[in-house]
Formats: structure tokens, sequence, C-alpha cells
């Protein structure tokens, strides 16, 4: 009888535990500006290209530094290509995948080959260790390969 009392106790304290560190992960890489952003100088949302696509990164209020070391306001960029589940605060960038592309040098060039067809590209800046800052550093457009 006595163990029975205890299930739900330990199970809310589990629950709550899990819930705080999701609380304050999402914390932790929020933004902290309202100035900063990370946006596509090339291509333009909608724009009609070649299979081969020049892709120009940007950002603003946060610095670029090649992975390695997670210092407050800086990164670097990932293109998520065709990728339908975007990243939250706090998650790690996939690997392994030629839908997740790293450039953890620091790079904001770089050109893509494509199918014909319309595709989503997103640009998704995150820290040293490849982990998104979420939905604020995070700029989606579609092209058109003819």
């Amino acid at each position: 009888m006595m163990r029975s009392k205890l299930v739900l106790p330990m199970f809310m304290l589990l629950s709550s535990i899990g819930y705080a560190h999701n609380v304050l992960a999402n914390d932790y890489y929020a933004i902290k500006s309202p100035g900063q952003r990370v946006y596509f100088v090339e291509p333009k949302d909608g724009a009609i290209v070649g299979n081969e696509v020049k892709v120009v990164m940007g950002v603003e209020g946060m610095e670029i530094k090649p992975a390695g070391a997670v210092v407050d306001n800086t990164g670097h960029h990932h293109l998520l290509i065709d990728v339908q589940q975007q990243l939250n605060a706090g998650e790690a960038v996939p690997t392994g995948s030629n839908k997740h592309l790293h450039f953890g040098k620091g790079q904001t060039e770089t050109s893509v080959k494509l199918a014909p067809g319309t595709h989503t590209l997103t640009l998704q800046f995150a820290n040293g260790a490849h982990v998104s800052y979420g939905e604020k550093m995070r700029s989606t457009i579609s092209v058109v390969v003819k």
C-alpha cells in the first residue's frame, strides 16, 4: 500500500523536473535582443532559379563564429532543405543528412544542387555547439527550380 502512495508523487516530481528543464533550456537559447535576425541575401523568396542555386546568408545582431565554443550572441548558419520539422530553441541541428547543411567554419555562402520543382530553404542560426536559437533566428523561403 505504501508503494502505491509514492507512485503519484514521484511521477509528479519527475514530470515537473522535465518541464523545468525544457523551460530553462528554451530561456537560455532565447534571443536577448529584438534586433537579432537571420535572413537570405539571395535567393529571394519566390525566385525562379537554375538547378545550381547560390545561397548567400546574412545575420544581424549576432556575430558569426566557427563551431566550437559556445559564446553569447555568436553562432553560425545551417541550411535546411525541404525539411518539414523545424527546430525549437535548444535543439541540436541534425547531422549526417543532405537536408541539414552545417556551415561550422563560419561560411556565409554556398551553392546547392536542387532537382526541378518547388523547394523550401530554411536558414537556421545556431550556437557553437550546433544548438538552434529557434524560431527568432530562422528564415524560410521557397524557390522554383526550372
